[in-house]
């Protein structure tokens, strides 16, 4: 049994560490492409692998779900900016004996 379970740890490290390679091989080809523009069209988009295609939807997906807040407007900061002093005037006017 420690085996089959060390066995699926050294999976997941493996798979891990063949997600972070792709990474950089898919990062590394952007940045060939950046400098050399003409291997862009030197394939074809629809000649690539589905995992290709799968994993640049999904890049997009993620950026949108985790992307960035909206910047807050100067009446939502004052308005935190007051409840917070109100909060910790509280809690020094409690914690004195």
């Amino acid at each position: 049994m420690a085996k089959q379970k060390n066995d699926a740890h050294l999976y997941e490290l493996a798979k891990r560490g063949a997600e972070a390679r792709l990474g950089d091989i898919i990062e590394e080809a952007k940045l060939l492409i950046d400098l050399f523009p003409h291997l862009s069209d030197s394939f074809d988009p629809d000649e690539l692998p589905v995992s290709f295609i799968l994993a640049k939807g999904r890049d997009r997906a993620e950026g949108r779900a985790s992307g960035a807040r909206k910047p807050w407007t100067a009446a939502q900061r004052q308005s935190v900016s007051a409840r917070m002093k109100e909060y910790w005037a509280t809690r020094r006017k409690d914690a004195k004996p």
